[in-house]
């Protein structure tokens, strides 16, 4: 077997599960919706299917002021019937799963929020109550309950989620807990809280279910837990009748990326690694997990007992299954971008995944033989043209995919030399890998045109985008630069001025301004505050990053906060990276030439010139659609038009990849 380690048994004592694979919570935004529950189940039972180990719900409330937002999923006895759908689902693919139980505490948007002391969360608009005796008595029943509950509707276990900053962990860490009674002051008075949900769990579930405690290991916030503190803490909670510690990660509040796709693969899994011989149940490591090497080598290292893996699942629900069968080659990988999930969630939309629509949509893009084969051209192999070639292909049409370049990709091609961005390019591999398997015909270096195009059933445009040009006197000099010539390897110089402030330009801001060392897991530490020796509260210190190598301008028309249009979940870190190796970041400009001296503009008025070395242009593109106007003029309803071709705009994967799934599953 390729991944012994990842696939061997672990025994529970009562229950012993197949590999070491955990599919980590993840809220879906269906627990909410009308039908939510049958789209769960068959999201969960794909998943269940495709061979992991266990799975773990999105975060349910035990009680009202644990909901994540009004009306959000809770536990109670009138759903039992409907997460039963969901347990017999997993069940009937022979999978195990456990609802995790999560209390937001003061990080709850809605104005019921409690926490152990009056103290609002920066990111929420919502004071909290301050718990009273009786008040934390009765939570800890209500998890209880929730617990009783799960166990009821068929689940194999629960998680008490005690980390991330929601309540539990705010009753831990003395940097929320100021409390004077007996929930607070000492460790052993702030523990009790987490202490007592895990017994009395126990003593009401029995032994044979799955208790799971998601501790915070690492709180990366000033006033967090000392190292001494989590180790007091685990070693309660086993105490307590936990089968399985969770490795947590972070405070939401927490200026530290945790699970970007900046963030080095495996990094932090050196904390569970600390965390092995103080206690004598399983524990679990996590974040940036995404592929079956890594997770082999943690688990190899002995560094856990088990790896959790969320979003890989989103990307591809058989990713144990091929990972099994010896296929890693064919797994659609998780990229870490969050556009599709987290931000999703964040705007009040169900999950899915950028390479992978089809997640949480299990009952309606459904992929079925098509009755009347096909041959389909299709011109552009950028996301939105792989997307449909491979999804076409899969329902038996003939394929032939034509593209000028010299490699398939696209602008993925670009963002995958951007410093943390590597991950980009498993998507392009997995693609390649699909062409070979489902028998895509591929013509590389060749432009199509509507003579060759002649004897195709249907034609589908997928040319994607061109930079926009702009009309600045001088915009022909020397010294400026296209973003694809930049990412293509043209020479730049050590004073750069960017024009745009779109997510290409702070791509580019940030691929300028890093240097070769910021794939280490100590450089990320060290840029953003890590303390690897855990000296500190919270392991969190000053972050250190290391300069520029260059002096670089970021440059916008429009007044207002840079970056307003990134990631509603990774923009932050984007502006802080860029304000760390300071980068000059000036709105409100308006450009006049470029001459010898370098760029001539005015910021607010008033005139000046950054005499650079170089001036990239990322001023946004524009559609590469021309050869379609002209082959629907020739073949009419035969031709369609996806991906960046048909809207420009923003570059836009997760929309030109769901545009070629939907196109490909209905043609």
């Amino acid at each position: 077997m390729a991944y012994p380690h990842l696939f061997e048994p672990l025994d529970l004592g009562f229950i012993t599960l197949p590999n070491r694979v955990l599919m980590g919570s993840m809220h879906i935004g269906l627990e909410e919706e009308k039908g939510g529950f049958e789209r769960l189940a068959a999201f969960y039972a794909a998943r269940a299917k495709g061979g992991v180990g266990l799975i773990v719900t999105g975060g349910i409330a035990p009680n009202r002021a644990g909901w994540v937002s009004p009306f959000s999923a809770r536990m109670k006895s009138s759903v039992v019937s409907k997460h039963k759908k969901i347990t017999d689902a997993v069940h009937a693919e022979g999978g195990r799963i456990c609802m995790q139980i999560l209390h937001t505490g003061r990080y709850a948007y809605h104005p019921l929020a409690v926490a152990p002391t009056a103290r609002k969360a920066p990111i929420s608009p919502f004071k909290p109550k301050k718990l009273s005796q009786n008040g934390i008595k009765s939570t800890i029943k209500d998890f209880v309950q929730a617990a009783a509950l799960a166990q009821k509707a068929g689940y194999d276990g629960v998680e008490v989620m005690g980390s991330e900053g929601y309540l539990i962990n705010e009753f831990v860490a003395p940097k929320i807990n100021d409390r004077t009674d007996d929930w607070g002051g000492s460790p052993e008075n702030r523990f009790r809280f987490p202490i007592e949900i895990v017994r009395q769990t126990r003593e009401k579930v029995g032994e044979k279910f799955i208790i799971i405690y998601r501790l915070s290991m690492l709180d990366l916030v000033e006033n967090g837990s000392t190292w001494e503190e989590v180790v007091l803490l685990a070693k309660a909670i086993e105490k307590a009748g936990a089968t399985i510690i969770n490795t947590g990660i972070g405070w939401h509040e927490s200026r530290v990326p945790t699970i970007a796709t900046l963030v080095p693969q495996g990094g932090f899994s050196w904390v569970t690694a600390r965390m092995k011989g103080e206690v004598n149940i399983p524990l679990i490591t996590t974040n940036r997990i995404n592929t079956p090497e890594v997770a082999e080598k943690i688990l190899r290292e002995g560094q856990a007992d088990m790896v959790s893996m969320a979003r890989p699942f989103l990307a591809d629900p058989n990713f144990c299954r091929k990972a099994m069968d010896n296929k890693a080659d064919e797994i659609n990988t998780c990229i870490a971008c969050n556009q599709a999930c987290l931000d999703h969630i964040f705007q009040r939309k169900a999950a899915t995944c950028l390479v992978n629509p089809k997640a949480a949509n299990e009952t309606i893009l459904v992929s079925r033989p098509t009755a009347l084969a096909q041959k389909i051209a299709v011109i552009g192999a950028g996301m939105a043209g792989l997307a449909f070639a491979t999804t076409a292909a899969e329902r038996g049409h003939d394929v032939h995919l034509f593209e000028k370049a010299d490699a398939i990709g696209g602008q993925f091609r670009m963002a995958a030399k951007v410093p943390g961005k590597a991950d980009f390019k498993e998507t392009i591999r997995y693609f390649q890998r699909q062409i070979e398997l489902l028998d895509v015909k591929l013509y590389l270096n060749t432009s199509a045109d509507v003579e060759q195009l002649a004897d195709f059933d249907q034609v589908v445009v997928a040319t994607g985008v061109k930079p926009r040009a702009l009309s600045i006197e001088g915009i022909n000099h020397p010294k400026v630069l296209t973003y694809p010539e930049v990412f293509h390897g043209a020479a730049v110089g050590k004073s750069v001025a960017i024009i745009g402030a779109g997510g290409i330009g702070f791509d580019m801001a940030a691929f300028l301004s890093e240097s070769a060392e910021a794939h280490s897991f100590e450089h990320f530490a060290k840029t953003w505050g890590i303390d690897l020796d855990y000296a500190t509260r919270g392991a969190f210190v000053k972050p250190d990053p290391t300069p520029s190598p260059r002096d670089i301008f970021l440059l916008q028309r429009s007044k207002g906060k840079m970056g307003k249009k990134l990631g509603k979940t990774t923009g932050w870190i984007h502006r802080r990276l860029l304000k760390f190796k300071g980068v000059n970041m000036i709105s409100n400009v308006s450009y006049h030439k470029i001459d010898d001296a370098g760029l001539h503009l005015t910021v607010k008025g008033e005139k000046k010139l950054l005499g650079v070395d170089n001036i990239v242009i990322c001023a946004g593109q524009v559609s590469e659609n021309e050869l379609f106007a002209s082959l629907k003029s020739t073949f009419g309803d035969r031709v369609h038009l996806i991906g960046g071709a048909k809207l420009a705009g923003e570059l836009d994967a997760q929309r030109a990849i769901r545009e070629g799934v939907v196109l490909g599953l209905g043609i």
